[in-house]
């Protein structure tokens, strides 16, 4: 009883020797004699049948490679083909389409994100310009330049803005690196 309940418990594939149970088993003796030949006739059909039908196959194939051919198409533009065909494809996919408007609102966030910190940036730069210790930095930068200013020979001895400070300072220390004692002899020859 044991071998028979483990028999039926089995869960795994046909074994070998149940094929060949399977395949020994004599089913010819259920059918008529009228029935075989039936069915021997019906095979026969059967067999041509799938030998036309390779024939044709096999026509049809290498009539597609000669058009193929002759249209110079190759296995590269194939492969271009059958990408473009699958990105058109993925791309009109739900999925794609989701994902895709997904990262769209993400990115629209990211970059309002992005432009609430260069303002906010730009409020800290414009709150430090007008700091107590900045003022203090730009008056004294404004006296640098103008002590250098009648040091090289300037002539303009007023304030202006932090801008003008500091492209005189670069104007009057590129004189005075090389061309200030030129400057300074063209003006003794001057007067």
């Amino acid at each position: 009883m044991e071998a028979q309940a483990q028999g039926l418990l089995e869960t795994e594939p046909l074994q070998g020797r149940d094929e060949d149970t399977v395949a020994s088993a004599d089913f010819s003796s259920m059918l008529s004699e009228e029935e075989r030949e039936e069915l021997k006739a019906e095979l026969v059909q059967l067999e041509d049948e799938i030998t036309t039908l390779r024939q044709v196959l096999s026509a049809k194939e290498r009539h597609l490679v000669e058009i193929k051919q002759k249209l110079g198409m190759n296995l590269m533009n194939e492969l271009k083909q059958n990408f473009s065909r699958s990105w058109h494809d993925m791309q009109t996919s739900t999925a794609y389409k989701k994902t895709h408007e997904t990262l769209s609102h993400a990115g629209q966030k990211a970059t309002a994100a992005f432009s609430n910190v260069g303002t906010a940036i730009s409020k800290k730069f414009g709150d430090m310009r007008n700091s107590p210790t900045f003022k203090s930095f730009e008056e004294r930068v404004e006296t640098t330049v103008t002590s250098l200013k009648t040091k090289v020979g300037g002539a303009n001895h007023g304030g202006g803005s932090f801008e003008e400070v500091l492209s005189s300072t670069a104007h009057a220390s590129a004189q005075s690196s090389g061309g200030g004692s030129r400057r300074a002899e063209e003006e003794e020859l001057q007067c």
